[in-house]
């Protein structure tokens, strides 16, 4: 993998606000996973400004004043996105770009961007063009002359690299095109989950960058991609498993973000038909990361709109040999106990005792507790494999219990 200093980042600002519903503490989170995504599409961020606001402007999206701010900035050190945390409407890109003479992305544009460069399979490259389409329609009126003035780089990838000169009309005709192809596809992908016979689902899911796709590594003994950045994978992939000779399918999913754009949701709808149809999920949770309980919340809540929250789940905390709890002195009477404080035996005896059998604490890259995980997974397969196929069971006997060794 090569290092920030081997690569030339793209010089950028990123742009937030303060409101009565959006704390700076919640901010400053939102931001910090912008950056990250800005460093995943290739930019480095130069400086973040924020504003508070009771909400947005409907010009500007920030205040005139703070507006000059970021156009001072941008054209003294010469930056080449400037980069918002909401989504912007039409009016809004065009009156900013206006103002700054630069690149101006929303955080729906930015994440669009991402997948446009980890598209790789034809039928990921086709959901990801559907969505650009769909973002870019309502803002043709600005955007075309603005694209020929500024190749390349974040945010420049995909259609309007090659679609100039497009208008309304052939976008929308483009945009029937590609959700007919992605139908086929999608009949296509239902006979193929169709024949894989009479095999227990199970899914990972969880947010982006949790460690899915290396857990996925190490129980398959399989080489899918996996990177230190957000939305490393986007195709799923599928692999039979066996832990003491009883067999499953493994998918890997997606992974999901706080405000994922309607865009994707939809055009993903395959990616998420595997999660729909799978009879187990492992919810994957990097522990280490300081807000993981907020993606748990952001997870189940598109779990909840995809009606796969009901579903049997083993939660999975992953990244135990990152976790380090905030350190409070013995003489320091000032600093309040939060959550954050907690060492892991504190935290398994808070919400998470609640889950009962149902969680696990793992490190799946120095793959730790990996025979608990591997006894877990196995006792909720074996459950609803007797529970479905009692025949089966009656006929394999060695189903019954879980043993220690290598599987075969």
């Amino acid at each position: 993998m090569l290092e920030k200093n081997d690569i030339e980042y793209e010089k950028a600002v990123l742009i937030g606000i303060v409101t009565r519903e959006q704390s700076e503490e919640k901010l400053d989170e939102y931001l910090d996973e912008l950056e990250f995504l800005t460093y995943t599409a290739g930019g480095e961020v130069m400086k973040r400004f924020t504003q508070k606001m009771d909400a947005p402007n409907p010009k500007t999206f920030v205040g005139t004043g703070k507006m000059e701010d970021v156009r001072a900035f941008v054209e003294e050190h010469e930056i080449g996105a400037a980069i918002f945390d909401d989504e912007l409407s039409p009016a809004q890109q065009k009156n900013i770009e206006r103002i700054l003479h630069c690149k101006v992305l929303d955080r729906t544009g930015l994440i669009l961007d991402i997948f446009a460069q980890r598209a790789t399979t034809s039928y990921a490259r086709t959901q990801v063009e559907l969505a650009q389409y769909e973002y870019l329609l309502p803002r043709l009126a600005g955007m075309w002359t603005h694209l020929e003035r500024q190749r390349g780089g974040i945010g420049m990838r995909g259609p309007g690299e090659t679609e100039i000169e497009t208008d309304r009309r052939i976008v929308r005709d483009k945009i029937a095109l590609l959700k007919k192809k992605l139908e086929t596809i999608d009949r296509q992908m239902e006979v193929q989950r169709g024949n894989r016979g009479q095999l227990v689902r199970v899914a990972l899911v969880g947010y982006t960058n949790v460690g899915k796709s290396t857990l996925m590594n190490v129980i398959s003994k399989s080489e899918v991609f996996a990177e230190n950045k957000l939305f490393a994978t986007l195709d799923t992939t599928v692999r039979k498993v066996v832990i003491r000779n009883l067999p499953f399918l493994l998918t890997d999913t997606v992974g999901f973000i706080r405000k994922l754009p309607t865009q994707l949701v939809e055009s993903f709808k395959s990616t998420l038909d595997e999660v729909r149809e799978a009879d187990l999920l492992l919810h994957v949770v990097d522990i280490s990361h300081p807000q993981f309980e907020d993606h748990i919340a952001s997870v189940n809540q598109i779990l909840a709109e995809i009606k796969s929250a009901e579903k049997p789940t083993l939660m999975v905390f992953n990244k135990i040999d990152a976790y380090e709890a905030e350190q409070i002195e013995e003489d320091d009477l000032m600093t309040e106990r939060t959550s954050s404080h907690n060492t892991l035996a504190e935290w398994k005896n808070t919400w998470m005792n609640r889950l009962g059998k149902d969680v696990l604490f793992i490190s799946a890259l120095n793959k730790e507790n990996m025979e608990e995980f591997k006894k877990k997974v196995y006792e909720a397969v074996r459950q609803i494999h007797i529970t479905r196929f009692p025949y089966n069971n009656f006929l394999y006997p060695e189903y019954d219990t879980y043993t220690d060794g290598e599987e075969e």
